[in-house]
């Protein structure tokens, strides 16, 4: 069974350990980038969740990931909200996939 992974700060990834999931406190870019390379290479883990501040600062090292089954990583709004950041990256994928916007509203 694969684990599921969550990266943030803390306020955003105290909750996830709680429920069983591997979550991962970061503060700087370079530590986001540093764990979400650890864990997808590890071949542990399903679903990696990335907050969407630290998605958008290393969005190269997350496109890395985009085309492999496993894992799957995801953009999640932090304490403070939603950038906008996750739901496009989102739309970028599925109209890649199928061809069209079909998320348009």
């Amino acid at each position: 069974m694969y684990k599921i992974g969550v990266i943030g700060s803390r306020d955003a990834v105290t909750c996830f350990s709680a429920v069983g999931y591997v979550a991962i406190e970061v503060d700087s870019p370079e530590d986001a980038a540093h764990w979400l390379n650890r864990m997808a290479h590890s071949g542990e883990y399903g679903v990696i969740f990335i907050t969407e501040n630290f998605a958008s600062r290393i969005e190269e090292t997350v496109n890395a990931y985009r085309e492999q089954t496993l894992p799957a990583i995801v953009s999640i709004p932090d304490g403070s909200g939603s950038s906008g950041y996750g739901m496009n990256s989102l739309r970028r994928a599925v109209t890649r996939a199928v061809g069209a916007d079909i998320l348009d509203k």
